[in-house]
């Protein structure tokens, strides 16, 4: 399987703008996990160690797992009147909530 995610240059700048603020060696992570309203949500945080289940995509991990769930996803910034926030448009997703965090497969 090869493991493709795409990222917005919107989500890339944004990314980068977080690390530098943090002003340590990090890495921005995206993980699946059950729940949510439609059975996973997407779930965004830092984290300065990688480990050995993490697939790494420049300054962005991902753990085996989530990959195999959001794979061939588009990992996007939006800045929008009702706040600015971390999207994926994942071609595995069957339904998602209103939210946009929350989606079945």
């Amino acid at each position: 399987m090869t493991n493709k995610i795409e990222f917005t240059e919107e989500a890339t700048k944004q990314i980068a703008k977080i690390i530098s603020e943090q002003g340590k060696k990090s890495y921005f992570r995206i993980s699946v996990q059950g729940g949510g309203c439609s059975g996973f949500k997407y779930n965004f945080s830092f984290d300065n160690k990688v480990e050995t289940e993490d697939v790494v995509f420049d300054k962005t991990i991902i753990d085996e797992n989530s990959l195999e769930i959001i794979n061939g996803s588009v990992v996007d910034y939006k800045k929008e009147m009702i706040g600015n926030s971390f999207t994926i448009e994942n071609p595995k997703a069957t339904s998602s909530c209103g939210c946009g965090l929350s989606f079945s497969i």
